[in-house]
């Protein structure tokens, strides 16, 4: 499957994936890498700040699927996320970073999928993410697989994006 999808989104932008420096654990910098959903040319910036018309057909489909995040299990087999927990945010989110730092969520792996994305919480409410962010801290093994469930079955609205 991930061959056949890097083979589509090489068809549709030429560079199937997408490789962005992101906050982990302990606030340590490491690469993500997703399925590209958007132009290349496309401003490095919060997803919700970004220009929906940025995005590619074949991006939305990938994003509302889910899809785009199947090479993050490449950082989960790395060590440098998991496949439940706070998702990673962007060095440039100055407020988020603050929020997580007081509630002490950078002591876990960043996920790849988590409960603000279950919820429908993305990156546009900062103190909100954090806080449900700083819930995931006290995980249980239950919890951890029905956050994971819950994302296969396509619960959550992904991220937000701007209309272009």
């Amino acid at each position: 499957m991930l061959l056949l999808l890097a083979g589509l989104g090489w068809v549709d932008t030429r560079s199937p994936l997408f490789r962005q420096t992101r906050v982990g654990r302990g606030q340590r910098p490491f690469t993500l890498i997703k399925f590209r959903t958007m132009q290349p040319d496309t401003a490095s910036v919060a997803t919700h700040l970004a220009d929906g018309s940025a995005v590619t057909p074949f991006g939305r489909f990938l994003r509302r699927t889910k899809l785009d995040e199947l090479p993050q299990l490449w950082n989960v087999l790395k060590g440098e996320m998991s496949l439940v927990g706070p998702r990673p945010c962007l060095f440039n989110q100055h407020e988020l970073i603050r929020e997580r730092e007081q509630r002490g969520v950078f002591a876990v792996r960043p996920g790849i999928t988590g409960l603000a994305q279950v919820n429908g919480i993305d990156m546009s409410e900062p103190k909100r993410l954090a806080e449900t962010d700083a819930r995931m801290l006290q995980l249980t093994p239950r919890d951890y697989f029905r956050y994971l469930l819950l994302t296969l079955l396509g619960r959550g609205t992904g991220d937000r994006i701007r209309d272009g």
